[in-house]
């Protein structure tokens, strides 16, 4: 019996969607008001899920504790109110898209969890704006 074990958190950061590479009116016309020399934040939701084999003693996927306690370290301490291009070391170079925030975030669960476990992320940037990221 497979079954996808699901944990929710939230974290408020700043970001700027920026390419050091770029002129300024290219940077402008691509991200537009994302762009702000100044940042702007956004109230992050992320939800996790874990799918895998019931294990028949404990009757757990994962011990949904142990989920809680890496999503908070891996996630809500280093970004919790951060500015991610200036104060999250994996955006120094990686523009905080997103799609860039999921991909980090996946690999950083992804880490922690046993291999046996499939995990997917769904990031919600506002209400009406999410990506998913699956490690494909």
């Amino acid at each position: 019996m497979r079954v996808t074990v699901c944990r929710k958190a939230h974290f408020n950061a700043a970001h700027r969607l920026y390419r050091k590479d770029w002129s300024d009116e290219k940077n402008q016309k691509i991200f537009g008001k994302c762009n702000n020399p100044n940042f702007h934040g956004h109230n992050y939701e992320l939800i996790v899920e874990v799918t895998g084999t019931v294990n028949p003693e404990t009757g757990y996927v994962i011990d949904i504790k142990d989920l809680s306690d890496i999503i908070y370290e891996e996630v809500e301490v280093p970004f919790d109110h951060k500015n991610l291009n200036l104060d999250v070391p994996e955006f120094q170079e990686l523009n905080p898209t997103a799609e860039h925030i999921a991909y980090v975030i996946w690999h950083k669960l992804r880490k922690r969890l046993p291999l046996k476990l499939d995990l997917e992320i769904t990031l919600y940037e506002t209400p009406r704006n999410f990506v998913k990221y699956c490690g494909l």
